[in-house]
């Protein structure tokens, strides 16, 4: 594919410009399980794009921050005032105060604006289009914020380049699934700006020239006709912009529409030959699905290759990523210590000379010092993302324990030192169960809990059992990290033992218990408690309401085993079969979702590294309040509760309780596979409240995300 993909880069746009910088990721640790938002998007399409040589590193460019004077241009000075105060900016992403570090969060909006301003300048120069990773920010309005969306960056394209002496007509292609409320009510005076727009959802009647199409559910024959009616309706264009919204796939809990991803190629190439030779600012706007980066890398291949071929299964740009940092790692600077060449006597060397006893250096699992470890850390880029939730002095310590190596990572915030990152972990070697098959060795975890000591629980962000504090959001990247640690130290595979029911369920797919038989039982137990939640299955179990064969059934905390390449032993599948088919669990009484007190020592409850498959089957949705839904609206049929933001009369938050049902997915031709159905890893890699339903058993197996609380 790649040399395909050089010879239709070369045919069809050579030089495609790209905005991106990693800290387009949004330091919000509550927007991935909370909202379905996965924070990586841009990395992971950036990513996706080098590694499918659609692009070249030339062609990324790194955006400078909007200034507040050009902000200005378009939003009134108080209310972008309130945006710097923790208070108003939470509420606009729907998050926790202490969820929301205000200086970084602006800076990642900033530069998005940028990039849009950057990229509307480029696409004029060069007459064709440009892409930004991040934007689309179209519920902003003059005076209020929501949806996610604090600051309009189209508008304020618009309002630098106007003051610049364009005069040009302005089109917003607006194919986010929701109306661009914001946007119109920034460009409703511009007599040159028509906004088009394809809505699942009906907000009501929108100011200025809005040519809206409702689909609420449609799928991909019906959206491209009326696509093509919209764009046989637009304007003749001077500059255009387009959100090529990500939340229009099927099973987007945000969005009302139900694209393929096929579909939502042809819907990007469609709108790039009806807009060939105009400048174009290409934006991707919302998406709340595991796939949402594949269609922005989608629209980059669109534009760049003009190509229907999608990005493959396989492909995980995060563990590509990893692994070509760590090929390029020195392994020296791992252990410690000069290169070999430099060394003419050792500390050992001198010890014995002088008959000294050798002090002996802690190294995690016999080979990274502490050094080494924050070392990695800083090059794979995970140090930042913590530096940025409000942390600093990190450092790195390690430690030998009654059972393994401890490795933490603290930091600092409000005048106190925190552990952020606490593992343990050792070699651990793993027999056949049957007794007749060889052994092997591996990365065993014992403990591993990722820590954010500034946040707190809440409803919307509820304690899972053993959770003391809510996670960083790293969940995927440290799975990763260990994988890339067995890899390093030529071990069989990651090793844990599951002290709670979320932990083994997020697992799932690279995980497998050793024992037939106990993986048997674990399967017939997510079968039968599907129908629940995740954090309702968990809970209950916890609290004792389960029931097997008549008995109160006691989570059974056994051996889990991710393989590094093939097992070493062949899983005896009757045995995995019977125990499914014999275990019947009964739910007995709904849980009370009171967590048990957190755990304090050492039991793996922060949950296990396993890797996400990058696709992703739809699920059964459930109704669910309004009230968490990551939008905003300004129209009669908008429920108050998902109203805007607004200042000057006073900037609050609405309050409701109405629910709204969503629709429901259409159903799956796969058969349901033989392995663990369920819930999402609600906690952990998957949103909350997302339900647990059997068609997620369709899902690829294949290498799939870390999951920790994130």
């Amino acid at each position: 594919m790649s040399l395909w993909n050089r010879l239709a880069r070369a045919l069809h746009d050579p030089d495609l410009p790209v905005w991106y910088d990693p800290a387009y990721r949004l330091p919000i640790t509550g927007l991935e399980h909370q909202r379905g938002l996965e924070p990586r998007r841009a990395d992971l399409a950036a990513w996706a794009l080098l590694d499918l040589h659609a692009i070249t590193p030339a062609q990324v460019h790194r955006p400078r921050r909007a200034r507040y004077l050009d902000l200005t241009r378009v939003h009134q000075p108080d209310y972008l005032e309130s945006m710097t105060r923790p208070g108003p900016l939470s509420r606009v992403f729907a998050a926790p105060e202490w969820d929301v570090p205000v200086d970084e969060v602006l800076r990642s909006v900033r530069l998005a604006v940028g990039g849009t301003v950057e990229a509307a300048r480029a696409a004029l120069a060069r007459k064709g289009p440009a892409l930004n990773l991040l934007g689309g920010f179209h519920h902003a309005a003059p005076d209020r914020g929501g949806g996610l969306c604090p600051v309009n960056d189209i508008a304020v394209a618009v309002a630098v380049l106007r003051d610049g002496g364009f005069e040009g007509q302005v089109v917003v292609i607006d194919l986010d699934a929701h109306p661009p409320d914001g946007t119109a009510a920034c460009l409703e005076r511009d007599p040159a700006a028509w906004v088009g727009s394809i809505s699942g959802s009906d907000w009501g009647p929108l100011p200025g020239r809005v040519d809206e199409v409702l689909l609420p559910g449609a799928r991909d024959a019906d959206y491209l006709a009326a696509l093509d009616g919209l764009l046989g309706r637009m304007p003749p264009a001077a500059l255009a912009f387009v959100i090529a919204g990500g939340d229009v796939l099927h099973g987007d809990r945000q969005g009302m529409l139900d694209l393929s991803l096929p579909g939502v190629r042809q819907r990007d190439l469609a709108v790039a030959r009806a807009l060939k030779g105009v400048p174009s600012v290409w934006l991707p706007g919302g998406g709340y699905t595991a796939d949402a980066w594949r269609v922005l890398a989608g629209t980059g291949l669109a534009l760049a290759l003009g190509s229907e071929r999608m990005i493959p299964a396989r492909v995980d740009p995060l563990s590509n990523r990893f692994a070509d940092i760590s090929r390029r790692l020195d392994p020296q600077r791992l252990r410690g210590g000069p290169p070999p060449q430099e060394v003419w006597i050792t500390e050992a060397d001198l010890a014995d000379v002088l008959g000294l006893p050798a002090r002996q250096e802690l190294r995690l699992l016999g080979f990274y010092t502490a050094e080494g470890v924050e070392y990695g850390l800083h090059r794979h880029g995970l140090l930042d993302q913590v530096r940025r939730l409000g942390y600093s002095d990190l450092r790195v310590e390690l430690a030998r324990v009654g059972v393994g190596d401890r490795m933490r990572l603290l930091g600092t915030a409000d005048g106190r030192e925190h552990v952020l990152v606490e593992g343990v972990y050792e070699r651990q070697v793993v027999v056949d169960p049957a007794g007749r098959g060889p052994v092997a060795t591996v990365l065993f975890v014992h403990w591993l809990n990722l820590r954010h000591p500034r946040g707190s629980f809440s409803d919307r962000r509820p304690r899972l059992p053993g959770q003391d504090a809510p996670g960083l959001g790293m969940a995927r990247e440290a799975g990763e990290v260990l994988a890339l640690m067995c890899d390093r130290l030529e071990l069989d595979g990651v090793g844990l033992r599951p002290s709670w029911f979320h932990v083994a369920y997020a697992c799932r797919y690279r995980f497998r218990f050793v024992d037939p038989v106990r993986q048997g039982r674990f399967e017939a137990l997510v079968r039968d408690l599907a129908h629940l939640a995740l954090l309702e299955a968990t809970h209950a179990l916890a609290e004792g309401k389960v029931t097997l064969d008549g008995q109160v059934y006691a989570w059974e905390p056994d051996l889990m085993v991710a393989w590094r390449g093939r097992p070493p032993w062949t899983e005896d599948e009757q045995a995995v079969t019977a125990e499914r088919e014999r275990a019947r669990f009964h739910l007995v009484a709904r849980p009370s979702l009171d967590p048990p007190p957190a755990a304090r020592a050492p039991d793996l409850s922060a949950q296990c590294p396993v890797r996400r498959s990058p696709r992703r089957a739809p699920t059964r949705a459930r109704a669910k309040p309004a009230s968490t839904r990551p939008m905003v609206g300004t129209g009669p049929r908008c429920p108050p509760e998902l109203r805007p933001i607004t200042t000057a009369a006073g900037t609050a938050a609405r309050a409701g309780s109405q629910m709204v049902k969503p629709r429901e997915p259409r159903p799956t031709s796969r058969p349901p596979s033989g392995k663990a159905t369920s819930p999402e890893a609600a906690s952990a890699t998957a949103p909350t409240p997302e339900p647990w339903s059997r068609s997620a058993a369709n899902r690829s197996k294949k290498r799939t995300a870390a999951v920790i609380p994130p």
